[in-house]
């Protein structure tokens, strides 16, 4: 189920589902612990006698405030006669989640409505253990484990700040469904305390006039010990809870617009999906560092594993995009932590925990009986690369000092070395799919980006032996790339080859990610062995009904839904779609040429969540998110498409007028 509405503040994220039910609490970092493993708190409403929560008869309308990470989502009941507009903001400064609810009497008559607001916490991803309990001295209800603590408050349409009803109990034991059943006639019972497997509902009421409108508030404090919690709700009260909502709105539209950006002819839905999709990377990215890929924990149900992980391929091309936009602090955290990681033989493994700890893997450190490094080498060639892109654009020298030591010289020392002494080609890895072991025409591409990306840093800092020793091995390694893996039958670049005792066995199925031959530097986009291979994408992997979009390679079977390969290689995966318009930029020679990468970034914004949020992947027959929601390498790659895409256009109208200019004789 997509969660379409996260906001967070780089140490809290929470994320609503489509039926605006809060399902992911992450505290104290982004991805790391998941407080609620994806159970639902819910939400609901009592009004003269009938009750409901929400999924149940709710029409609902999920999307953001403009330009900011505050929800904006209208809620209306037919039944009840009831409408909210609510506004859910975690704050940018204080660990304090406050949520803004106008109710409006649609029934044109005065109305008794309490709401109710459930909590379903696992503290630390358990239930054993936990306690919560009715604070007097605060009016509210606190849960807690050792150094997890959430006070929970609200206000009510007098302003008086209190929980008035209260439920605390026990949950997920037999005989205890849970305190969300005590709310549906309106009364809570007030039991003071409960611990082991426990869950609390409060209740706050509003006064609604005939055909008029009452706003409350609901808050949660988040923090390590009992007065941290305090200390917050102690803000709430010296504010008032209406300070939050307009304060962060004004904090995020400044931050989305650092500084003028001229989008030239770029339709507006993708403008504003631009902007939505670099607040919503924003709420992915943890305070310390970690570009996590995605933080649905629904997709546990599919694995028992979630994507709440720093992959440093993803983060190394979310970094990327974080850059081109403006970002310099952000996206220097992720490559301090990258250095922090890295081992010292320079290889980066397969993912890691907010806090730097080595996380969950399906790759083996044993194959035909001997140790085999368990790597994507594409990730430790993915940040080199995205690094000088970043000084490329600010020029940090101090911070270009400090990384040469700690990653730079031990990264590119071993992408020179992991190679195939006899050929020059890298020798296996696992590729970016983590599905196959070989060597992928992915990896290698990016192996000639972080070694060029490496020279240029030897050369800046002026250790001209190393920048002579990265040098030779990207010749080496772009000249073993055409002759190794390139096909006369075909006329294409393989997917990945297999070394065999003759040579190579090619695997030629289409893969999108055969893309990444010219998009980190290794061949030149008009080259014709690069328009033939991307050439074959655009044939082969375009979906061919009515949502199109580009599958990942052929019969992919993730999450598949159809079976007929002819017109669904496989569901179209938004990232993939977009590195067709990277292509048509990067190979565009006229101005015209860019309308195709135009079409496609309209498509993105057409397929996308009313929120603004973008799926891994979408259904090929219904648009139906599968799979995690929101990727941040999805928003990552919109991103960077909509500024190379004005980067190539203001060259290419340069190039015009100059074409056109008559000088003097």
């Amino acid at each position: 189920m997509p969660k379409d509405l996260p906001v967070g503040n780089g140490r809290i994220l929470m994320n609503f589902d489509k039926e605006y039910r809060l399902r992911d609490v992450y505290f104290p970092h982004v991805g790391q612990e998941n407080q609620t493993i994806g159970h639902v708190s819910n939400f609901g409403v009592w009004v003269d006698g009938d009750f409901a929560w929400m999924g149940d008869g709710w029409n609902v309308q999920r999307t953001y405030a403009k330009e900011s990470l505050v929800t904006n989502v209208f809620l209306h009941h037919e039944k009840l006669q009831i409408e909210l507009q609510v506004n859910d903001v975690v704050d940018y400064l204080h660990d304090i989640y406050v949520r803004e609810i106008k109710v409006t009497d649609r029934a044109n008559k005065q109305r008794d409505v309490r709401l109710f607001f459930h909590h379903d916490f696992h503290i630390s991803e358990t239930e054993v253990g936990d306690t919560a309990y009715y604070d007097p001295r605060t009016g509210a209800v606190i849960h807690y484990k050792k150094n997890r603590w959430f006070l929970i408050n609200g206000s009510g349409s007098s302003g008086k700040i209190g929980v008035e009803h209260w439920a605390i109990g026990n949950k997920e034991v037999p005989g205890s469904e849970g305190t969300w059943r005590d709310a549906e006639d309106g009364n809570l019972g007030g039991n003071g305390i409960a611990q082991g497997s426990v869950d609390s509902t409060i209740g706050i009421s509003v006064q609604v006039p005939a055909s008029g409108s009452e706003t409350a508030h609901y808050w949660i404090c988040f923090g390590k010990n009992h007065e941290e919690v305090v200390g917050l709700e102690k803000i709430i009260r010296e504010h008032q809870p209406d300070y939050f909502v307009p304060r962060n709105q004004n904090y995020w539209r400044h931050w989305v617009n650092p500084e003028h950006v001229d989008f030239l002819n770029v339709p507006q839905k993708v403008v504003d999906l631009y902007k939505r999709s670099l607040l919503i990377i924003r709420t992915q990215i943890d305070e310390g560092g970690a570009i996590i890929a995605a933080n649905d924990h629904d997709i546990a149900q599919f694995a028992r594993d979630t994507y709440s992980y720093m992959w440093p391929r993803d983060g190394a091309l979310v970094a990327h995009a974080l850059t081109k936009a403006g970002y310099r602090d952000i996206a220097q955290k992720f490559f301090d932590f990258c250095a922090d990681v890295i081992k010292d033989e320079g290889y980066l493994l397969h993912k890691y925990n907010p806090d730097k700890s080595l996380a969950s893997s399906w790759h083996p450190w044993i194959r035909n009986g001997k140790f085999d490094l368990p790597i994507q080498e594409d990730e430790t060639a993915l940040v080199l690369w995205a690094l000088w892109q970043n000084f490329k654009k600010f020029r940090n020298v101090t911070k270009m000092g400090e990384l040469f030591e700690k990653l730079i010289r031990k990264a590119a020392n071993f992408l020179v070395e992991f190679r195939d002494p006899e050929t020059k080609l890298p020798h296996p890895s696992h590729d970016l799919w983590e599905e196959r072991y070989g060597v992928h025409l992915f990896t290698v591409a990016s192996v000639i980006g972080g070694l060029t990306a490496a020279a240029n840093f030897a050369q800046a800092l002026g250790e001209l032996e190393l920048h002579r020793k990265y040098t030779e091995a990207v010749d080496e390694i772009q000249s073993a790339m055409i002759e190794y893996m390139w096909s006369k039958k075909d006329n294409r670049f393989c997917r990945m080859a297999t070394r065999t005792a003759k040579g190579y066995d090619l695997d030629m199925n289409i893969d999108a990610s055969m893309y990444a031959i010219f998009a980190f530097g290794g061949m030149p986009a008009n080259d014709p062995k690069v328009k033939a291979t991307m050439q074959a994408i655009k044939d082969r992997l375009w979906i061919k009904t009515d949502v199109g979009g580009v599958a990942r390679y052929e019969d992919d079977y993730y999450h598949q839904v159809s079976h007929d390969l002819a017109n669904v290689p496989g569901n179209p995966w938004f990232i993939c779609t977009m590195w067709l318009a990277q292509y048509e930029i990067a190979s565009a020679r006229s101005e015209a040429n860019l309308k195709e990468a135009i079409k496609i970034l309209e498509w993105v914004a057409d397929h996308a969540l009313p929120s603004g949020a973008l799926a891994e992947q979408v259904h090929p027959y219904t648009n139906e998110p599968l799979s995690v929601s929101p990727l941040t390498w999805s928003h990552a790659t919109l991103v960077t498409v909509v500024l190379e895409y004005i980067e190539k256009r203001r060259v290419l109208m340069t190039e015009s007028l100059m074409d056109h200019t008559i000088l003097p004789v």
